[in-house]
């Protein structure tokens, strides 16, 4: 016997979806930010295991650990809490530091430690949305800084003319060495990852070459080094603090990547050739010159990294450590950013909390700096590998419902008899 369906009578329809705080609850759990918070808290757990067993008293008390257990715990304890303790009065806020308001704020170094980390982790994130992986950075920050710093101590300018200036030449150093991967790109088809990592140690040889110049020494030095900057080319800070006109720069460069990105017709092309450059090619767009475009804007994002460097810093001289590893440490930053502005800002706030608390974290209680470097390797390595912290909580999959076909139950079923 067949069941009937008739017209004009309606059946309750069955949602497959969960309601309620379940919904709301299945969404969290498969979204990208809970992913990235996971991972962080794996990092710290893995760098508190790494903590605990660099500790002497740890390794001592574990000798005995069976006939009296509360001494093991309770060094476990000390080393550990001690350590994030130290991280956390480094980065964020000094509680030990006396009256002085700017004494216990210490989170105005861990801004001032990101504004180079923020600008070198946009320079990359505008490379991945356009499907381009840009390991070029670091010698884009070197050109930068080498524009800058020559403009720097050998132009005299009159004061606010001069840093402007300065932000120009850096942000063409480094759209000059981002654009010649770019053309290669766009003309031979040549892999931009080879290229930019090539082009890395040739600029660090240039720079080595240059600051052998009289043009570029410092009179009567016996190293490579440049003159100081001249007083009008540097940056003016707030309030006695740290942080200073690059942070306010930086955070207008995140705001500019974002409107390019998300409203203009170049940020659609650049999304689109990311996307599929075979479909924006059928649809018209001159995916080659893209190519040239973002390796441009990528490279001159970049080279803004070295100006914080050089109108920030005490030192302000041009040298060949000038870009120290903020080129290889942006990657980890447009990476943990998921390519997006607001989330590159937060990540490169991250990682310079995470310097500025590592140095107090190793002068007060002797752990290893290198501990941070390790949570930032592990927070990569989570961040790259999202299944693999789904597994460790046990969390749903977003990519196996569009995998499984929905099955409607609102449909009615043959019944037969």
């Amino acid at each position: 016997m067949k069941q009937e369906n008739r017209p004009g009578v309606s059946r309750p329809r069955v949602s497959s979806e969960p309601d309620g705080w379940r919904a709301t609850w299945r969404r969290i759990a498969m979204s990208s930010t809970l992913t990235t918070v996971l991972a962080i808290v794996v990092a710290l757990v893995i760098g508190a295991i790494l903590i605990a067993a660099a500790d002497p008293g740890v390794q001592q008390s574990i000798g005995y650990l069976f006939a009296q257990p509360g001494d093991f715990f309770s060094a476990l304890e000390h080393s550990i809490g001690n350590a994030y303790r130290e991280l956390l009065r480094g980065a964020v806020f000094n509680w030990g530091a006396g009256v002085a308001p700017v004494a216990r704020f210490t989170i105005t170094q861990s801004i001032a430690y990101s504004v180079p980390l923020v600008f070198a982790g946009l320079a990359l994130s505008v490379g991945f949305r356009a499907g381009l992986f840009n390991i070029g950075a670091q010698g884009q920050i070197l050109l930068g800084a080498t524009f800058c710093g020559y403009i720097g101590f050998a132009v005299p300018l009159p004061a606010g003319v001069h840093i402007v200036a300065c932000v120009l030449a850096a942000f063409a150093g480094g759209a000059l060495w981002g654009f010649i991967p770019g053309i290669l790109k766009a003309k031979t088809g040549a892999n931009e990852v080879i290229v930019t990592i090539m082009l890395n140690s040739v600029a660090g040889f240039l720079l080595g070459y240059l600051l052998s110049l009289k043009a570029f020494q410092k009179p009567g030095a016996n190293t490579p080094i440049s003159p100081l900057l001249l007083p009008t080319a540097k940056f003016p800070h707030f309030f006695s603090t740290p942080v200073d006109l690059g942070f306010v720069l930086a955070m207008a460069a995140a705001v500019g990547v974002w409107w390019m990105m998300e409203r203009s017709t170049l940020g659609f092309r650049i999304r689109a050739v990311g996307e599929n450059p075979e479909a924006a090619r059928a649809a018209g767009m001159n995916v080659a010159m893209s190519y040239v475009w973002v390796m441009v804007i990528s490279g001159g994002l970049a080279g803004l990294a070295a100006m914080s460097q050089l109108m920030s810093t005490p030192v302000q001289t041009l040298n060949g450590q000038v870009a120290s590893t903020f080129g290889f440490d942006a990657i980890t930053v447009a990476l943990l950013g998921r390519s997006k502005p607001l989330g590159t800002v937060l990540a490169g706030l991250l990682f310079g909390g995470l310097r500025a608390g590592g140095y107090i974290m190793q002068a007060t209680t002797g752990t290893p700096i290198d501990i941070v470097l390790v949570l930032q390797a592990v927070i990569v390595l989570l961040i790259a590998a999202p299944p693999l912290v789904r597994s460790i909580f046990r969390l749903p999959d977003p990519e196996r419902r569009k995998r499984t076909p929905k099955m409607r139950r609102d449909q009615p079923k043959e019944v037969t008899a």
